[in-house]
């Protein structure tokens, strides 16, 4: 038996250095035959030999059973997001930012920054841990702090390896290690654990063969390399996900080993087993990182896979922890972006589409054409006055352009291509759905379908109501809630709560087990947070915010310590405020209170408020207390205008909120500072005039980093 488990052994070492050697070092060393061969004697000797399989072993790479769900995994340390730049003076600025907060912390590190480039591949970032240099877990970045369990995808990827190299002492002293850490890294990869992140893609080659291959099967196809990979990765059937043939490149080390320079990371995981991208490359100052931008950005279109930009990183990691994080990102990286993607097409029609609300919104139909990596044929021209500000018409040809995740726009028409033909675009008059008569809505640039009944609107009220930002009921998407009108199970967003197993059975899309999931899923959503409440009940004028400053108002003056309530308590309590009272909160003006207080006082609004309490849903208080009440920013208001450098306006927001503030979007008296950025409007002007303080955005950031 000792023979045999020897042999064992020595085959999965043998298997294991060549997917090394053609993985990692990108070279073959024997034939796909003879590798074939070793696989199949392994193979054969673990089936006899059962009691001889390891998880790392490379049989064990695709799980026998498909997964029912994915678990939640909370990360180590925060999968953060990175920092935009889209040209050479955003990362001028960003250098001298960080620059200058190096001097001020008086670190002693005297010396200049350089840059280690990556370039940024469009994919889905992924964690792992190695326990004793056993792969022992995989997870999905999720919100950043929490992701999902995808081990058994992950270990079909050829590309990882289910068990750590162990780098030989000369390997490490080659690129530096003093012996003390050449004797940290191997102990800590045979004894301790290692976790590292990474970006799982799709290559072009392997998307465009499985598109082949699936049209050839009659099955659907994948939009886009980025989607074919995030499809994968939650494919809950790791056969699948191992026909996707999916790579894994590593950019971070999160185990601590006590390095110098970001390079030298890459340098020992390549000796771990690891795909590095080649193309990677050390910069010594800013210049260098614009020569190797513009090269690439060039060159993008021969890689072969997607990339839109470089991330550029500050070389010395001494420097990370001196210069910190603040709101979604870490100041010592940047993601330089590439050119925005623009092509043209032309204008073959317009339709409108009727929202929850019942406003009509142009959607421009164009001739089908690529951009960024994927097929556009529609693309949204928000309202009459984007039309006439574009001066649009129907035939014109016109520039669409396409950056990152972006939707698609129109930015431009190329009026010297017009042949006489094109036809100007009208604004509606009758409902495309309902054929009801349609009305400009007083002092805006909307047009509103006049019949409250419309089919259209009430369909999009109700997948308001389940979609992420609301009440979040997991398998309620649009076109389930559509399958469940046109089959009368559903008129208002009460009637969910009374939907059956025996209901969905009959429906298309419907199994027993997802028929349970989604009832369960609607039970486990009968208690619901105010805030949320109220953004789902589709007022209008009534967003994420004013939703939110609604339930505080009702939370911090209404009810005191209770933190449950039920629908009529919140019917009395809301029924008792004056249109004037609606205004007394802050950044609620007289539109937005009118039209707060006519939907709680129309009987057919409260009529699905009494059916919602009827089928057992009830409120819950979320006492989100701000994080800090001893602050600069504690218990005072703030308006933002112009554009911010460092946060996004949604992270400085946020980052007020935490620390005690308040964001109005309204300059009056009662605010306290406006915090200006580059290219200020109107409000700053009206601040000046009325003695209110200014916050520059740097100023900002100082106090934001006194108080964290």
């Amino acid at each position: 038996m000792d023979r045999i488990k020897n042999r064992i052994e020595k085959l999965k070492d043998e298997i294991n250095h060549h997917r090394y050697i053609y993985h990692v070092q990108d070279r073959i060393e024997i034939a796909d035959s003879v590798f074939d061969a070793l696989k199949n004697e392994l193979e054969k000797l673990e089936k006899e030999n059962p009691e001889f399989i390891t998880s790392d072993s490379p049989t064990q790479r695709i799980a026998e059973k498909p997964l029912d769900k994915f678990e939640k995994i909370i990360h180590s340390k925060p999968m953060m997001s990175i920092f935009d730049a889209f040209d050479f003076k955003d990362m001028i600025e960003w250098e001298t930012r960080i620059s200058k907060i190096k001097n001020q912390k008086s670190t002693g590190l005297n010396e200049k920054i350089d840059y280690f480039c990556e370039l940024k591949l469009d994919g889905l970032a992924i964690s792992l841990k190695y326990s004793n240099g056993i792969l022992e877990q995989a997870a999905t970045r999720g919100d950043g702090k929490t992701g999902e369990n995808v081990t058994s995808n992950v270990r079909t990827f050829d590309s990882i390896p289910l068990k750590l190299r162990i780098p030989q002492k000369k390997e490490l002293e080659d690129i530096g290690f003093t012996k003390k850490q050449i004797e940290q890294i191997i102990y800590t990869v045979e004894n301790g654990e290692i976790e590292l992140r990474g970006e799982i893609i799709m290559t072009k080659k392997v998307f465009e063969e499985l598109n082949k291959k699936y049209k050839a099967e009659g099955k659907s196809v994948l939009a886009n390399p980025r989607n074919g990979a995030a499809g994968t990765i939650r494919q809950l059937n790791p056969r699948i996900a191992a026909e996707r043939k999916l790579d894994y490149y590593v950019y971070s080390l999160i185990t601590n080993f006590e390095f110098k320079k970001h390079e030298d990371e890459f340098k020992l995981l390549k000796l771990f087993g690891f795909k590095v991208l080649k193309y990677n490359k050390f910069c010594n100052n800013i210049n260098e990182v614009e020569i190797m931008h513009k090269y690439w950005d060039k060159k993008r279109d021969k890689l072969p896979f997607e990339c839109d930009g470089l991330v550029v990183k500050v070389n010395n990691l001494a420097l990370w922890n001196v210069l910190g994080s603040i709101g979604k990102g870490p100041r010592f990286m940047m993601a330089y972006k590439f050119t925005a993607e623009q092509v043209t097409t032309r204008v073959k029609n317009v339709t409108w589409q009727v929202g929850r609300t019942g406003v009509l919104t142009p959607i421009a139909v164009l001739e089908p054409v690529k951009v960024g990596g994927v097929m556009v044929s529609h693309s949204t021209l928000h309202n009459m006055d984007e039309i006439n500000r574009l001066d649009v018409r129907l035939g014109d040809t016109v520039v669409v352009e396409r950056a990152g995740d972006v939707i698609p726009k129109i930015i431009q028409v190329i009026l010297n291509l017009r042949n006489g033909q094109e036809k100007k675009i009208k604004e509606p008059k009758k409902c495309p759905v309902c054929e009801s008569a349609v009305e400009k809505v007083l002092g805006e640039v909307a047009y509103r379908c006049t019949n409250n009944n419309c089919y259209a609107t009430n369909l999009r009220k109700l997948s308001h109501w389940t979609s992420k930002n609301a009440i979040d009921i997991e398998g309620l998407g649009p076109k389930v809630v559509e399958q469940l009108v046109n089959e009368g199970f559903i008129n208002d967003i009460s009637d969910f709560y009374l939907l059956k197993i025996n209901d969905l059975l009959p429906l298309e899309r419907f199994a027993e087990k997802s028929a349970q999931n989604l009832v369960d899923a609607l039970m486990n959503k009968k208690v619901i947070q105010l805030e949320r409440f109220i953004y789902g009940l589709g007022i209008r004028h009534v967003g994420e915010e004013t939703a939110m400053l609604i339930s505080n108002r009702i939370m911090n003056y209404e009810l005191g310590i209770k933190n449950e309530l039920l629908i009529p308590e919140f019917l009395k309590m809301i029924q008792e405020y004056t249109i004037e009272k609606f205004e007394e909160i802050d950044d609620i003006g007289g539109i937005v209170a009118k039209s707060i207080y006519d939907w709680f006082r129309d009987e057919r609004n409260l009529e699905i408020l009494r059916k919602l309490d009827k089928n057992g849903v009830k409120l819950i208080i979320n006492n989100n207390k701000p994080q800090s009440t001893n602050s600069f920013f504690a218990n005072k208001s703030f308006v933002l205008t112009g554009s911010l450098i460092e946060l996004t306006r949604s992270n400085a927001k946020a980052k007020i909120k935490e620390l005690g503030g308040k964001v109005s979007s309204l300059v009056s008296k009662k605010i306290d500072y406006v915090i200006v950025g580059e290219k200020p409007g109107s409000k700053f002007e009206k601040a000046k005039n009325l003695g209110i303080k200014i916050l520059s955005e740097e100023k900002f950031i100082k106090h934001i980093t006194h108080n964290t």
